[in-house]
């Protein structure tokens, strides 16, 4: 019997981040991968870091080779943390991957994150800018779920958000507990539409919960490095983006920003439908 091919694509969260295995992560997609089947070949692309723009123009050709039965397309958050930020660019680029995978009779999966604002804590005007850009990649994400029949998981809310167990020490990706969730609703979708025949995954980690002082170190050493390398990108652009909050809501006309986010989500879908026309 041939195995069933599955192939995860995204940036650090499908990498495995905090979900540690020996000297590498493993992640949601290896765990969900184990309950797929008897027979299964993963190959997982994913890459920390990684944006909608690597995923189309590095990882696609990758994974397309590989011909897939299913393909996991997990990407965003990295794109809401950049200056470069640019929701039709987006749309455009996530479009063309699903719609390549697709053309192959690849199943596609997908999922609507959160906030890496709220999620990292950041004051209100710094947090709601990086929701408002979230929330755009999100409502794409389930109009291209929906238009290519893709199998999509709503992450981006719910209790397992606000629950600190489910969480690495960085607050922005998810401990083995978290990554287990991620798996086993995956797996539930899967099985619920026929596509994944083994046993799903346990919920309970297999490790023990790291402690303070190792999640201290870790924010002191690589966590740091982490912040510094986004705040070089993000943090100008960001502080101009709280400075418009500000006085936005100083006006009471914050309604126009959600207005402005809504009608660019809009023009973008609007130009992808134009493009299939």
């Amino acid at each position: 019997m041939r195995p069933v091919r599955f192939v995860a694509l995204g940036d650090s969260l499908t990498e495995g981040v905090g979900d540690p295995v020996g000297e590498g992560w493993r992640g949601w997609a290896a765990l969900l991968a184990g309950g797929l089947g008897e027979c299964v070949d993963f190959t997982n692309l994913a890459v920390s870091g990684a944006q909608t723009r690597d995923v189309l123009e590095r990882q696609l050709p990758a994974g397309l080779a590989l011909r897939p039965d299913l393909v996991s397309v997990v990407v965003g958050v990295n794109d809401t943390l950049r200056c470069t930020f640019d929701i039709h660019a987006v749309a455009s680029r996530l479009d063309a991957v699903y719609a390549a995978f697709a053309s192959q009779g690849a199943v596609v999966l997908t999922a609507c994150l959160p906030d890496p604002g709220a999620m990292l804590g950041l004051p209100g005007a710094l947090a709601r800018p990086l929701a408002r850009r979230q929330r755009a990649v999100n409502t794409v994400v389930h109009a291209l779920s929906e238009r290519y029949g893709a199998v999509h998981l709503h992450a981006a809310e719910g209790a397992w958000l606000v629950d600190r167990a489910m969480w690495s020490a960085d607050r922005l990706h998810p401990g083995e507990r978290g990554h287990r969730q991620l798996a086993v609703r995956f797996h539930a979708l899967l099985a619920e539409a026929g596509l994944a025949t083994g046993v799903a995954p346990s919920p309970e980690p297999e490790f023990p919960v790291p402690t303070r002082s190792a999640s201290l170190w870790w924010l002191a050493t690589a966590g740091t490095g982490w912040v510094a390398r986004r705040c070089t990108d993000l943090l100008p652009q960001l502080l101009r983006l709280a400075a418009d909050e500000v006085g936005h809501r100083a006006r009471g006309t914050s309604g126009r920003l959600d207005l402005r986010a809504a009608q660019a989500v809009s023009m973008a879908l609007a130009a992808l439908s134009a493009d299939m026309a």
